[in-house]
């Protein structure tokens, strides 16, 4: 998947997507992981109006700032002049914050073409100047002619959907220049390893369900709900993730050359995942003390040398 996104044909079958816009096995995944990429890729497509017109976005309403923890901030530094990417950025409701904290330059990247018309509407809308891309996070480097940039964000969701995380790491750190920093935000391998919100008799105990080490391929889900409130999905509603423990996450970015500057593992999350969570001091949620403390998303900072 190391070709370009063409506007009339969809993706270059040269670097993993064919003329007709899916996934090329050629592009260096099997055709099994391909067709589950496909599948995750439509899934993300029909998401996308049901998340535009949820509550839980929204849009109009909570400010771009509203999706990130204070914590993030301090770990990021000031924006000032500094050029920022965010891959796998959905509907750019976090991008926007970037452009908003005075970066030089905000760009989005995301594989769903829905998505992306989505985002320029709403940066539009908001008169924020971000840039948004079409095209696979693992064909970024093509996508954006070579870029590089001082800042690379990414997370919340987003590594569960990468077959190979190796590949992956080697693009984070193609697209940062000497001196930059990748900043992953992301669910605790823990946090997935919980599983989904538990069923009717299941008991509120919190209860390992899945991996959280990778090695066993991804696991399945076939549901009409997402995360958000809204109308059900009408059509494709299979979507695959892959498990990928912290050490894996580590493990990739080093062998790519990144040096690790910090990481932090918090309790808390941006949503009630749990009926029984209660409001932090700000204004996340967390696990009650009743419960026992176990980290919910982790924060990672590397760097590329030079």
């Amino acid at each position: 998947m190391d070709g370009g996104f063409d506007e009339a044909r969809g993706f270059d079958a040269a670097g993993g997507f064919d003329a007709a816009g899916g996934f090329d096995a050629a592009g260096g995944f099997d055709e099994a992981t391909a067709a589950r990429m496909r599948a995750n890729q439509a899934n993300w497509d029909a998401r996308t109006p049901v998340h535009v017109a949820s509550e839980f976005y929204g849009l109009g309403v909570r400010r771009p700032v509203d999706w990130f923890a204070p914590f993030e901030w301090i770990d990021i530094g000031e924006l000032d002049g500094l050029d920022v990417l965010h891959p796998q950025c959905h509907l750019g409701t976090e991008t926007l914050a970037f452009a908003g904290r005075g970066a030089r330059s905000t760009t989005g990247l995301d594989f769903s073409s829905a998505a992306i018309d989505q985002a320029r509407r709403i940066a539009a809308e908001a008169g924020a100047n971000v840039e948004y891309v079409h095209a696979d996070v693992y064909d970024a480097v093509h996508a954006l002619d070579g870029r590089d940039f001082d800042l690379v964000y990414t997370g919340k969701g987003s590594l569960c959907y990468l077959p190979d995380l190796q590949r992956w790491a080697g693009v984070m750190a193609e697209l940062l220049r000497p001196g930059g920093a990748l900043y992953v935000v992301e669910f605790h391998p823990v946090l997935n390893s919980l599983g989904p919100v538990p069923g009717p008799g299941d008991g509120p105990e919190l209860l390992l369900r899945h991996d959280y080490l990778p090695g066993r391929g991804p696991v399945k889900r076939d549901a009409t709900r997402t995360y958000t409130d809204g109308p059900p999905l009408s059509e494709a509603t299979v979507v695959y993730e892959w498990p990928h423990s912290l050490g894996e996450v580590i493990n990739a970015l080093a062998g790519a050359g990144l040096t690790i500057r910090s990481l932090r593992e918090t309790e808390l999350l941006p949503w009630p995942r749990w009926e029984s969570m209660v409001r932090a001091d700000n204004g996340w949620w967390r696990l009650p003390d009743t419960d026992p403390r176990v980290p919910l998303m982790y924060a990672l900072r590397a760097v590329k040398p030079g």
